[in-house]
């Protein structure tokens, strides 16, 4: 088991008339090597749960163990090296940084994980490559459209070659034919690295795409393909729409 949450809770404002569950005995385990999409609407709670798993945040309550570590009682710095050894995040704004090119953009978490030189020239490289993107190295985002910024953002998340990469919405700034092309760059890690892929979206086709579809909905999983039946094939007669 990569990834094994049990009975979480993220409270904000708790025991005030304002109180907002953000995730609400959440419960969820997923293995290595697996390719899964959590689907919600706006506000269902799906980043919140995606920045748990992310431990870019903690629980109010509950437990979360991930490979075999409990995240739940490390330190921030803890935390930061647990994210910069295990998992590449993928943003729906990218994140990259103006000032940099493509290279140096992709470059620099490894020079924050303390990479050498010769290693982190192979690994941009590698990575740019497997985006298509070598030839836009020394272009800065300003230079890129949006596409080419999220394939650079994608080669920076699966630079160091991480086993999980979390996607939030990463297609959500981007047209059709440009979101089909990256869901493909997600679909090959996952199938030629093995990389565990989760994909957080509010889009029913989108999420169609994944191996495991799971449903949140007012800070609840309210159903998972795993053991829901025929989700996927639900999802997908859906035609697209959002939740």
């Amino acid at each position: 088991m990569l990834i094994d949450i049990k009975n979480v809770y993220k409270i904000y404002n708790e025991g005030l008339e304002s109180e907002v569950r953000a995730l609400d005995g959440v419960s969820l385990q997923i293995d290595r090597g697996e390719f899964v999409a959590i689907i919600g609407a706006s506000g269902s709670g799906k980043s919140t749960l995606m920045n748990i798993l992310g431990c870019l945040d903690i629980p109010s309550y509950g437990g979360y163990t991930l490979d075999g570590t409990d995240v739940t009682e490390l330190s921030d710095k803890e935390l930061a090296r647990i994210r910069n050894r295990e998992i590449g995040f993928i943003f729906q704004g990218y994140n990259l940084i103006s000032a940099l090119n493509a290279y140096e953009n992709v470059e620099l978490p490894l020079i924050y994980q303390g990479v050498g030189l010769l290693k982190r020239e192979d690994l941009v490289m590698d990575a740019l490559e497997r985006v298509k993107m070598a030839d836009r190295a020394k272009h800065k985002p300003s230079e890129m459209s949006g596409g080419q910024q999220q394939r650079v953002a994608i080669a920076r998340a699966i630079a160091a070659r991480p086993p999980i990469i979390m996607a939030d919405e990463p297609t959500g700034a981007l047209d059709s034919r440009t979101g089909k092309h990256v869901l493909e760059i997600l679909h090959t890690l996952h199938e030629e690295a093995g990389t565990t892929i989760i994909l957080i979206t509010h889009d029913n086709s989108i999420a169609a795409t994944a191996h495991r579809i799971v449903r949140i909905s007012d800070g609840r999983i309210v159903a998972d393909s795993k053991n829901g039946g025929n989700l996927q094939a639900e999802v997908a007669r859906e035609g697209g729409a959002g939740s």
